[in-house]
């Protein structure tokens, strides 16, 4: 693909880049070309067993993913995960973005998404299959050639041999392979994870070179031709409504080429960016503020004070939380509050799209490709099969490019109707940070009490927050007939700590603001909640945190595996230097266990994260290289919103609009981030998200050893209660 998203034949340039760069043996998405090389006919002959899979005659193999890569590494695990079995370098691979097909929809729900830390836990066992099935094939093309039995063959790196030393690329086989029936399921035998080659071993990503040399194309770079570029002005106030557009001035504007209503705002287009922005500066807007304008945290938060004294939905209920609380001599009641939260993505949402009568091409990063096929075809008024979707990379998602809605991906495409050019509909980062679509703002209640051994004997956890998945197309199939929502109640009802009374209550709330799933979703939530109530417990109960938590994991092997690991590598209990502290917390999401302890120093009231160890069992990790960053990712993400994240809201709008305002760790407050991964064999859980919950309550719990104070508002900075 050329940097303006658009197909092109070999260019000599591209030609010689490719070479290079298998040269010095980093695939990066271009493959070997002996075909070009040999003089051979340019027009290989494709073999593709699978849609998952290519094998080309050129000695060229492509792997197709059905999902985005927005830094969480399924560019390179996923194509693994086939290269093991295919017997191929993964390093030499080819990887494409597949277009939106059933066949790469998620195995338990009808779309094509990544999120929820699934990509590949649930597509590991069938991409397997896959590289197995296509060696088989290869195998056999090699035994119909040489008139040999396919027992007798091997494969080594690319090549079928046989007992007599002979070799044959999987390019040479690659045309008689094509005509074979594909092998019946119980021919196909996978590997011994023993004899894994690549699997389980540190790989180098596969988009790496592209990236760090500015050759990816990410939503933002996509040009296409005759393209106009667009802004929008949108509602200054959460559930506001346009009343009335003067754009003379916007219209004589050099540049600008037309200006247009949309069901998002009013939409500037211009042949270059700095003319649409100028332009909707120009505009003359009249809103209706409506009945909202007058909404701020100040009185959402009073507002949902007063609810978590009534009774509420009931997620759960196990034995009488509430009784067993009440005649407690040893208890707490306290109250935790956590800020809406904007993704902060580095690059912006954008998207290009291209209307035409019978169809629609989209060119973005998105986490939702199905999903934005179907409900940008619903706003044209077109059939989904006419909506194209051309995925690029990423520039961060965490959740905001999956919304429910496909925002950015309708907006675009009512921008472009009618225009007859393509239309690259921009978001500034105030556009970004202040369009809503947070994680909700949650305000909860803790009840816990502590048994005549020490340990908790109830814990009643009562919470408001507006619901996500309700906000979502996922939505029908996840969320109670009465509302209940499960993604608000995560992280608790599953909690791993032994827990005989427990009660959950949920109260949806109904805010204008929108929102939606941010990294970890509820656990994140959830997950400083519990371990900071857990800490609470236990210098009620005068016991050690890490030693209390060692009784409460008693019968769970796998969850004190990852929390003994842990104190051993953070050397917890060992005397620390002046002014040092520590913290810990433990939290299970997405399948995979994470432990943290956090090493802060306060000085003069100034909190600074010096070190953080990370033990985690994912099952298996795939590539151990990416397990370890995607941990520090999710603890960076975390730290970023422990100590400074926060969207206020003032007269129904939000307040902070760019990283002056929002801030989020810079490079020198990064703390050293040591990561240990257990490979328990259990079934694999996800990797991009489980990092972040944990480390907001390891800090904070580290502070109250520091201080002697218990941060249950966050962020931390300033320091308050």
């Amino acid at each position: 693909m050329s940097p303006d998203g658009t197909s092109s034949s070999l260019s000599r340039r591209h030609f010689f880049l490719g070479t290079g760069v298998v040269a010095v043996g980093t695939a990066a998405g271009i493959g070997w070309m002996p075909s070009i090389l040999s003089g051979r006919s340019p027009s290989p002959v494709e073999f593709q067993p699978h849609a998952f899979l290519r094998i080309s005659s050129d000695g060229t193999v492509t792997v197709l993913i059905g999902k985005s890569e927005m830094g969480q590494g399924v560019y390179t695990g996923l194509p693994m995960v086939v290269a093991e079995e295919l017997d191929f370098d993964p390093q030499r691979i080819r990887v494409e973005f597949a277009g939106v097909d059933p066949v790469f929809n998620h195995p338990f729900l009808p779309a094509q998404f990544t999120g929820g830390s699934m990509s590949t836990n649930t597509t590991y066992q069938s991409l397997r299959e896959v590289g197995a099935m296509a060696r088989r094939m290869l195998m056999l093309a090699a035994a119909q050639r040489w008139q040999v039995p396919v027992d007798g063959l091997i494969t080594d790196d690319g090549f079928v041999v046989d007992r007599q030393g002979r070799k044959l690329p999987y390019g040479a086989l690659a045309e008689l392979a094509a005509d074979l029936p594909v092998p019946d399921k119980a021919d196909v035998v996978l590997k011994d994870p023993a004899l894994f080659r690549y699997l389980g071993k540190p790989q180098a990503r596969l988009d790496g070179l592209a990236k760090v040399t500015g050759k990816a194309t990410f939503g933002i770079d996509v040009i296409r031709p005759q393209m106009l570029t667009a802004v929008v002005a949108r509602a200054p106030v959460f559930g506001a409504s346009l009343k009335s557009v003067d754009a003379a001035e916007a219209l004589q504007v050099p540049g600008v080429h037309s200006v247009k209503t949309v069901p998002s705002g009013v939409a500037v287009l211009a042949e270059h960016s700095w003319a649409a922005m100028k332009g909707r500066e120009s505009l003359k807007l009249e809103w209706d503020l409506g009945e909202h304008a007058a909404t701020s945290s100040d009185s959402l938060r009073q507002t949902w004070r007063a609810l978590l004294k009534k009774p509420g939905l009931v997620g759960d209920d196990r034995g009488n939380a509430p009784a067993v609380w009440a005649r407690a001599e040893q208890k707490i009641d306290v109250e935790y509050e956590l800020p809406y939260l904007a993704h902060a993505c580095m690059e912006p949402l954008n998207a290009v799209a291209e209307v035409r009568d019978d169809g629609c091409d989209l060119w973005l990063g998105t986490q939702n490709q199905s999903q934005d096929a179907q409900l940008v075809a619903a706003a044209l008024g077109l059939p989904p099969t006419s909506v194209k979707v051309h995925t690029q990379f990423l520039g961060g998602g965490f959740g905001r490019r999956a919304s429910g809605v496909s925002d950015f991906a309708v907006e675009a495409a009512y921008v472009a109707q009618g225009v007859g050019r393509p239309v690259k509909v921009l978001w500034t980062r105030e556009d970004d940070m202040r369009g809503g679509y947070y994680r909700p703002y949650s305000l909860s209640r803790v009840r816990a009490a502590l048994g005549k051994d020490g340990l908790p004997s109830t814990f009643h956890y009562v919470t408001a927050s507006k619901p996500v998945l309700a906000n979502t197309t996922l939505g029908k199939f996840a969320v109670a007939p009465n509302g209940l929502d499960p993604s608000t109640m995560e992280g608790i009802h599953d909690m791993p700590y032994a827990m005989p009374n427990l009660r959950i209550e949920i109260h949806n709330t109904n805010e204008a603001i929108t929102n939606l799933w941010w990294r970890s979703v509820g656990h994140s939530i959830n997950g400083f909640i519990l371990n900071s109530a857990i800490d609470e417990l236990a210098a009620l109960a005068n016991q050690d945190p890490y030693e209390y938590r060692r009784r409460l994991l008693a019968n769970k092997p796998r969850h004190l595996g990852v929390l003994e690991r842990v104190a051993v590598e953070s050397n917890w209990g060992a005397p620390l230097g002046k002014g040092r502290y520590r913290g810990i917390a433990l939290h299970e999401s997405f399948g995979s266990i994470v432990a943290q302890v956090a090493e802060i120093s306060v000085e003069q009231e100034q909190l600074r994260v010096e070190r953080v160890f990370c033990a985690v069992d994912c099952g298996f990790a795939v590539n151990p290289d990416q397990v370890v960053a995607q941990m520090q990712s999710g603890i960076i993400y975390g730290l970023s919103a422990a100590l400074y994240g926060e969207i206020s809201i003032e007269g129904g709008a939000a307040v902070q609009g760019n990283f002056d305002s929002y801030r989020v760790l810079r490079q020198a407050e990064a703390p050293a981030i040591e990561v240990f991964i257990l490979n328990s064999g259990a079934k694999m859980g996800g990797i991009g998200e489980p990092g972040t919950p944990p480390i907001a309550a390891a800090v904070c719990n580290a502070l109250f050893t520091a201080t002697g104070q218990r941060i249950r508002r966050l962020p931390i900075n300033p320091l308050r209660a």
